[in-house]
Protein backbone atom coordinates (compact mmCIF):
# COMPACT_ATOMS: atom_id res chain seq x y z
CA UNK A 1 0.00 0.00 0.00
CA UNK A 2 2.79 2.43 0.93
CA UNK A 3 4.70 1.62 -2.27
CA UNK A 4 1.67 2.54 -4.39
CA UNK A 5 1.26 5.82 -2.56
CA UNK A 6 4.97 6.51 -3.01
CA UNK A 7 4.79 5.79 -6.75
CA UNK A 8 1.76 8.06 -7.16
CA UNK A 9 3.48 10.83 -5.19
CA UNK A 10 6.64 10.48 -7.28
CA UNK A 11 4.66 10.58 -10.54
CA UNK A 12 2.70 13.61 -9.36
CA UNK A 13 5.84 15.52 -8.35
CA UNK A 14 7.54 14.67 -11.64
CA UNK A 15 4.57 15.91 -13.64
CA UNK A 16 4.40 19.15 -11.65
CA UNK A 17 8.13 19.72 -12.17
CA UNK A 18 7.78 19.22 -15.92
CA UNK A 19 5.21 22.04 -16.12
CA UNK A 20 7.42 24.62 -14.41
CA UNK A 21 8.55 27.49 -16.67
CA UNK A 22 11.98 27.31 -18.29
CA UNK A 23 14.57 29.78 -17.06
CA UNK A 24 17.09 31.47 -19.30
CA UNK A 25 20.76 30.76 -18.77
CA UNK A 26 22.42 33.04 -16.28
CA UNK A 27 25.62 35.03 -16.93
CA UNK A 28 27.86 32.24 -15.67
CA UNK A 29 26.20 29.60 -17.84
CA UNK A 30 26.42 31.78 -20.94
CA UNK A 31 30.04 32.79 -20.56
CA UNK A 32 31.88 30.03 -18.75
CA UNK A 33 33.08 27.05 -20.84
CA UNK A 34 30.37 27.56 -23.45
CA UNK A 35 32.36 29.52 -25.98
CA UNK A 36 31.26 27.38 -28.93
CA UNK A 37 33.41 25.86 -31.63
CA UNK A 38 36.58 27.72 -32.48
CA UNK A 39 37.75 26.16 -35.71
CA UNK A 40 41.27 27.01 -36.73
CA UNK A 41 40.74 26.01 -40.38
CA UNK A 42 44.02 24.12 -40.19
CA UNK A 43 43.29 21.21 -42.46
CA UNK A 44 45.75 19.12 -44.38
CA UNK A 45 45.92 19.22 -48.15
CA UNK A 46 44.21 16.54 -50.24
CA UNK A 47 47.48 14.68 -50.86
CA UNK A 48 48.51 14.66 -47.18
CA UNK A 49 49.89 11.15 -46.64
CA UNK A 50 48.52 10.54 -43.11
CA UNK A 51 45.00 11.37 -44.39
CA UNK A 52 45.42 8.94 -47.29
CA UNK A 53 46.81 6.30 -44.91
CA UNK A 54 43.74 6.71 -42.69
CA UNK A 55 41.44 6.22 -45.69
CA UNK A 56 43.35 3.10 -46.75
CA UNK A 57 43.27 1.62 -43.24
CA UNK A 58 39.59 2.41 -42.66
CA UNK A 59 38.62 0.93 -46.04
CA UNK A 60 40.54 -2.27 -45.32
CA UNK A 61 38.98 -2.57 -41.85
CA UNK A 62 35.46 -2.01 -43.18
CA UNK A 63 35.85 -4.55 -45.97
CA UNK A 64 37.36 -7.22 -43.72
CA UNK A 65 35.15 -6.69 -40.70
CA UNK A 66 31.74 -6.09 -42.22
CA UNK A 67 31.87 -7.56 -45.72
CA UNK A 68 34.29 -10.48 -45.24
CA UNK A 69 36.28 -9.21 -48.19
CA UNK A 70 40.01 -9.08 -48.90
CA UNK A 71 39.74 -5.88 -50.95
CA UNK A 72 42.27 -3.17 -50.12
CA UNK A 73 43.20 0.18 -51.52
CA UNK A 74 46.79 -0.07 -52.71
CA UNK A 75 47.07 3.53 -53.85
CA UNK A 76 45.22 6.72 -54.63
CA UNK A 77 46.08 8.57 -57.85
CA UNK A 78 44.94 11.74 -59.62
CA UNK A 79 44.16 13.52 -56.36
CA UNK A 80 42.60 16.95 -56.68
CA UNK A 81 40.72 19.39 -54.50
CA UNK A 82 37.09 19.83 -55.57
CA UNK A 83 35.92 22.38 -52.97
CA UNK A 84 37.15 24.27 -49.92
CA UNK A 85 34.74 25.77 -47.35
CA UNK A 86 31.72 25.31 -49.64
CA UNK A 87 29.04 26.07 -47.03
CA UNK A 88 28.05 28.88 -44.69
CA UNK A 89 30.64 30.84 -42.75
CA UNK A 90 29.79 29.24 -39.38
CA UNK A 91 29.82 25.61 -40.55
CA UNK A 92 32.65 23.13 -39.95
CA UNK A 93 35.54 23.92 -42.33
CA UNK A 94 35.98 21.10 -44.86
CA UNK A 95 38.18 20.37 -47.84
CA UNK A 96 36.56 18.12 -50.45
CA UNK A 97 38.81 15.98 -52.61
CA UNK A 98 38.55 13.34 -55.31
CA UNK A 99 40.82 10.84 -56.96
CA UNK A 100 41.13 7.33 -58.30
CA UNK A 101 41.50 4.44 -55.87
CA UNK A 102 43.60 1.51 -57.05
CA UNK A 103 42.16 -1.69 -55.56
CA UNK A 104 44.16 -4.90 -55.08
CA UNK A 105 41.86 -6.75 -57.52
CA UNK A 106 43.26 -4.60 -60.34
CA UNK A 107 40.25 -2.33 -60.72
CA UNK A 108 40.14 1.44 -60.43
CA UNK A 109 37.31 3.25 -58.68
CA UNK A 110 36.57 6.92 -58.21
CA UNK A 111 37.01 8.02 -54.59
CA UNK A 112 35.54 11.09 -52.94
CA UNK A 113 36.62 12.23 -49.52
CA UNK A 114 36.53 15.21 -47.22
CA UNK A 115 38.96 16.39 -44.59
CA UNK A 116 37.24 18.40 -41.85
CA UNK A 117 38.57 20.48 -38.99
CA UNK A 118 37.78 19.22 -35.48
CA UNK A 119 36.14 15.94 -36.53
CA UNK A 120 38.92 13.58 -35.50
CA UNK A 121 39.20 11.63 -32.26
CA UNK A 122 37.17 13.55 -29.62
CA UNK A 123 37.35 16.64 -31.83
CA UNK A 124 41.05 17.15 -31.18
CA UNK A 125 42.23 17.17 -34.81
CA UNK A 126 41.07 16.77 -38.38
CA UNK A 127 38.97 13.82 -39.54
CA UNK A 128 38.32 12.08 -42.85
CA UNK A 129 35.12 10.77 -44.48
CA UNK A 130 35.39 8.88 -47.75
CA UNK A 131 33.41 6.92 -50.30
CA UNK A 132 34.67 4.59 -53.03
CA UNK A 133 32.26 4.49 -55.99
CA UNK A 134 31.02 0.94 -56.58
CA UNK A 135 32.21 -0.24 -53.16
CA UNK A 136 29.76 1.71 -50.99
CA UNK A 137 28.08 -1.53 -50.00
CA UNK A 138 25.96 -0.12 -47.18
CA UNK A 139 24.73 2.73 -49.44
CA UNK A 140 25.75 5.33 -46.89
CA UNK A 141 26.61 7.83 -49.66
CA UNK A 142 24.36 6.47 -52.41
CA UNK A 143 23.86 6.95 -55.34
CA UNK A 144 27.41 6.83 -56.67
CA UNK A 145 28.82 8.52 -53.55
CA UNK A 146 26.87 11.70 -54.25
CA UNK A 147 26.49 12.45 -50.53
CA UNK A 148 30.28 12.48 -50.12
CA UNK A 149 30.63 15.38 -52.53
CA UNK A 150 30.17 19.09 -51.69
Amino acid sequence: MFSRIGCVALALSASIASFSPAWAANWLEKNFWLSGPNYSRDMPACDYQPALDRIIADFQEKEARFWNSDLQIVGIKHIRETAYLPWAAQSIPRRFCSGTALINDGRRHAIYYSIASGTGMIGASWGVNFCVVGLDRDWAYNPDCRAAKP
